[in-house]
């Protein structure tokens, strides 16, 4: 069994059940799985040197869009808020295939590992006629460069002549969506510890989706035993269209369906009220919290305080890059910070407390009890930064809280998955970053039409 020491780590950040922090620790790993962390030293394959390091459980990335990394930074839709926004974007999206989604892909979830990512769950509901096995695409992608990864068939069924807003050509019968997650569940999730490929079922939102479809994707997913995602509460917008069109705010909507419990979980969820705050404690219906996309689209600020207090699963988000334009929670874990600061002053959760949101929280929303800590019997998955930098001088006396407060402006110094060293030095170990970058940029011009 392959084994890996991180040996005289100045501190370990456990983020366990026990906020554990260890100073001058070992760290060992045999067959992708932590075997200890203490003083005890032990022969290994690899050794790294970590005496001016601080060692992090790998972040858990809750919801992305990883194709949308092609259309980030276009001049015309920056000043757009979410509906003209996505309705101009369909444009572009439609267009998808699999050669595209692939290099997205690679690209995204690239730039996690390097600022200490792990898993990326990617909600993924773009799906144009002869566009190839876009999901098969990303499970390769995810393989090459070793990252654990939680796809999602996601879906719409309803186009612009339903009411919706994507165009005809992306949208799919229920009879179709059904089959394809099927489909996809049977080749692809697996269910077992320190599993490095899992399948949700993500319908896209209540106005690109019918009833049916939310209703149906629910019975399948818990027939199936897999998790439920999709995005809810994230503009004004959305609550004054199921308003009008079912009479209900939009958790209650999602409630009549089955779509709340401890295996749904949504993105964004800014606009709950009191009452909705308390009823997902109460199921444990979880949020992904996407600061930047929300910020940048003018979407709102999510009531992340409130939701800690009382109990309600949060974890953290990129979410999509033409909404985010960039795929680093290493930066989304500040901005978080700070903006709950300027929100809630002193009732704004710490920089430690983002950082369980970031690890264990997201992990929670995922289903996992095996990542987002580190301790004897949980999976391999961390990240290393050096304390020696010039930009983190004097903020090593709080390594707990040091992600949120200071942040960390650049790529960590080592990321690990399953016990393997994806980012070494800053960079990738797995595919060659030039190249890739050569490759991607050939394909985005060819996309967007755009040389």
């Amino acid at each position: 069994m392959p084994t890996l020491l991180i040996k005289n780590a100045r501190y370990i950040v456990s983020c366990d059940f026990r906020d554990r922090l260890y100073h001058d620790a070992n760290l060992f790993i045999r067959d992708g799985v932590i075997a200890s962390i203490g003083p005890e030293c032990y022969q290994a394959d690899q050794v790294i040197d970590a005496r001016d390091m601080v060692v992090y459980p790998g972040l858990i990335n809750t919801h992305h869009h990883l194709y949308q990394i092609f259309s980030r930074n276009l001049p015309e839709v920056q000043r757009m808020e979410l509906f003209p926004w996505l309705v101009t974007l369909y444009e572009v999206w439609k267009n998808l295939d699999e050669e595209v989604v692939t290099c997205a892909s690679l690209t995204g979830m690239g730039e996690l590992l390097k600022t200490g990512c792990t898993t990326c769950f990617d909600h993924h509901y773009v799906f144009p006629a002869r566009a190839g096995d876009l999901i098969a695409a990303q499970f390769r992608a995810a393989g090459q460069l070793g990252i654990r990864f939680h796809a999602s068939r996601g879906s719409m069924d309803l186009s612009k002549k339903d009411g919706g807003l994507p165009p005809d050509s992306v949208v799919q019968t229920i009879d179709q969506i059904m089959d394809d997650s099927q489909r996809l569940v049977h080749i692809w999730h697996d269910e077992s510890r320190y599993s490095m490929r899992q399948v949700a079922l993500a319908p896209c939102s209540p106005f690109s989706v019918s009833a049916d479809l939310l209703r149906e994707s629910a019975i399948l997913a818990r027939e199936l035993g897999v998790r439920l995602h999709t995005h809810l509460a994230e503009t004004r917008d959305e609550e004054e269209y199921t308003l009008s069109k079912f009479g209900m705010r939009p958790l209650a909507y999602l409630r009549s369906l089955g779509w709340t419990g401890p295996d749904v979980w949504f993105a964004h969820g800014i606009h709950f009220n009191d009452q909705e705050l308390q009823l997902l404690a109460e199921t444990g219906t979880g949020v992904a919290h996407c600061p930047i996309s929300n910020m940048k689209l003018s979407s709102g600020v999510c009531r992340v305080s409130d939701m800690l207090r009382l109990g309600v699963p949060v974890g953290l988000a990129v979410d999509g890059s033409a909404s985010n334009d960039g795929s680093n929670l290493l930066e989304e874990l500040r901005v978080a910070y700070l903006l709950h600061r300027l929100q809630d002053s002193r009732a704004a959760p710490t920089g430690y407390d983002l950082l369980k949101v970031a690890t264990r929280g997201s992990a929670r929303l995922l289903g996992r009890d095996d990542i987002g800590f580190l301790a004897p019997g949980a999976a391999a998955d961390l990240f290393m930064v050096r304390l020696d930098r010039l930009e983190l001088v004097g903020a090593q006396f709080d390594p707990m809280s040091m992600l949120g407060t200071v942040g960390l402006k650049g790529p960590v110094d080592y990321t690990v998955v399953n016990g393997v060293p994806v980012v070494q030095d800053g960079a990738l170990t797995t595919v060659d970053e030039g190249e890739l970058s050569a490759r991607a940029n050939d394909v985005v011009r060819r996309y967007l039409g755009r040389f």
